[in-house]
């Protein structure tokens, strides 16, 4: 239980003061009930956010270098843009992509001094679900794992986007099937992992022909499979534009009856300049705040995309005109709350799933778990494998062979979002689906000493199975046909036990004594967010 004590700070601490505690205090915390955001005391919670990252691109293309510039391990540059953000009013950024390996307490430590909650995305140029050949593999979800794993314990984390902009358009909504399947396993992993809970989205473009489709099929089917929270980015308010001219009216509409927080995840068209931002007022009007929970606009830096608030050159920021707009129009806003208490859910039935049809190719049925301890009890297990080291060539070329011979070794590790058929091993790495397909090739050639060679580039082994592989290999069936439902251990990309330890912002670890005095106790329960910090899902 939370004493008086504690319950005034969290009061203070909304309206602006600093927690003045002996350990470093975190910020109340967001409560998701229904399709709404509230504070911990009741208060409804509006985002009022900025993007915060400069050239990144994860929207689902692939990046021929895969840099990108980390903003939260660049302290000096956090401690030059984030009393900048604050002067906005700003209570949320949102960053496209960081660095797992980088520190990022000095700067995730002044976004909370700030009163600043983060969005981060758990893709990056270099590693994300690519719309074109859309896949959710075992390396996929160990990058994602390795961005939660860096972030997780930052109570001042709001979320992460599983995706961003990956099916832009109807040529390629079969990729939403691999997004959702992400969705569905950083879920489980932030449960296996013992982390607070914290909501996992996504973020939509606003195409008319498959914004609907998109919509529902993240909200469908079971609660464990789908988004906690909808992003949208949307420039359809241009210059001094209307709630009806816009379309904001019909938007509004559509997710009168969404079952999770909806939000502009982007916004801020500026095909008319400067960009007076008068979507400001409709967005935190009466009209709105019944069913979305505020917005981020596009964007801190300005950049040859010509979005910016600001200028930046070393040390030195210029305010653009942009900037004193959205700040005037942010300081007019006076959103229309509901109290918690007051709140009664309603919108409780999520969406129908889409058909499959012309305009929608992503099916029900999702890609299988992407559980890294079945694919290294497969490889164990083959009397077959490829050798290590091979190019990509030479591993393409070796598929398009063993499976051009013979089609049904290859059926574990096929792949399908629109039929929604997958093969058990679809989400391994290439040299264990390859082996796999060897092997099966091997076994039904009936182990031909010819049989597993491919001009030396295949191998025998002595395949064995252990007791823990045992239920997972049953699962996936021989032919690799069945489906695993076990999900990963929680080992993810780093070394953690998944202890429920707590980190403060400034990136230490608190870990309970059973030494411990009554005060110093409580220090530790509100430091570690039992008392304090954390999101909760109502």
């Amino acid at each position: 239980m939370k004493s008086s004590g504690v319950a005034s700070i969290a009061a203070a601490a909304l309206s602006g003061a600093l927690f003045a505690m002996s350990v470093t205090a975190d910020l109340p915390p967001i409560v998701i009930k229904g399709s709404h955001f509230f504070f911990e005391n009741g208060t409804e919670f509006f985002i009022r956010g900025v993007a915060y990252q400069q050239d990144v691109n994860s929207n689902g293309s692939t990046s021929t270098t895969g840099s990108f510039t980390d903003p939260l391990a660049d302290s000096a540059g956090c401690s030059r843009d984030i009393p900048l953000l604050k002067e906005l009013g700003t209570n949320t950024i949102r960053v496209y992509a960081i660095n797992a390996s980088l520190d990022h307490s000095a700067c995730m430590q002044m976004l909370q001094d700030a009163g600043i909650y983060l969005i981060q995305d758990l893709s990056n140029p270099s590693s994300s679900i690519n719309r074109n050949d859309p896949t959710w593999t075992t390396e996929l979800f160990a990058d994602y794992a390795a961005v939660v794993d860096a972030m997780a314990n930052y109570t001042n984390v709001l979320g992460f986007f599983a995706g961003n902009e990956v099916s832009n358009d109807v040529s390629n909504t079969n990729a939403s099937a691999f997004v959702k399947a992400a969705v569905r396993d950083m879920k489980s992993y932030i449960k296996t992992k013992g982390y607070r809970t914290i909501g996992v989205g996504y973020a939509t473009n606003d195409n008319a022909d498959i914004r609907i489709d998109l919509a529902h099929y993240f909200n469908c089917g079971d609660a464990a499979d789908a988004i906690d929270f909808w992003g949208y980015n949307i420039y359809s308010w241009c210059g001094d534009s209307s709630y009806t001219v816009s379309g904001y009216d019909q938007r509004t509409a559509e997710f009168a009856n969404y079952s999770v927080p909806a939000f502009f995840a982007e916004y801020g068209c500026n095909t008319v300049q400067p960009r007076q931002f008068t979507e400001v007022q409709a967005i935190y009007g009466k009209n709105m705040t019944g069913v979305w929970s505020g917005g981020i606009v596009y964007m801190y830096f300005q950049e040859t995309n010509d979005f910016g608030l600001v200028s930046v050159s070393g040390d030195t920021v210029t305010k653009l005109a942009d900037f004193t707009a959205l700040s005037k129009q942010l300081a007019l806003a006076t959103p229309s709350s509901t109290n918690s208490a007051n709140y009664v859910v309603t919108n409780t039935v999520a969406q129908a799933c889409p058909a499959t049809g012309t305009d929608w190719a992503a099916a029900s049925a999702l890609p299988p778990i992407a559980n890294a301890d079945v694919c290294t009890c497969m490889v164990t297990s083959l009397s077959c494998v490829a050798e290590t080291g091979l190019s990509d060539n030479t591993t393409a070329s070796l598929f398009s062979t063993v499976c051009g011979l013979d089609k049904t070794a290859c059926a574990g590790i096929n792949t399908n979002g629109t039929t929604g058929v997958y093969g058990a091993y679809s989400m391994c790495n290439s040299y264990q689906k390859l082996s796999f397909s060897l092997d099966q090739y091997y076994k039904n050639q009936n182990k031909a000493s010819t049989a597993c060679n491919f001009n030396g580039q295949a191998k025998t082994q002595s395949g064995s199975t252990s007791s823990s592989c045992s239920s997972l290999l049953n699962q996936a069936g021989s032919a690799g046909t069945g489906t695993v439902t076990t999900a990963p251990t929680g080992t993810g990309a780093s070394s953690s036990s998944g202890t429920s330890t707590k980190k403060s912002a400034a990136g230490a670890v608190i870990i309970p004594r059973l030494d411990m005095g009554l005060l110093q106790l409580g220090a530790y329960l509100f430091a570690a967010g039992i008392v304090g910090g954390g999101m909760i899902l109502l």
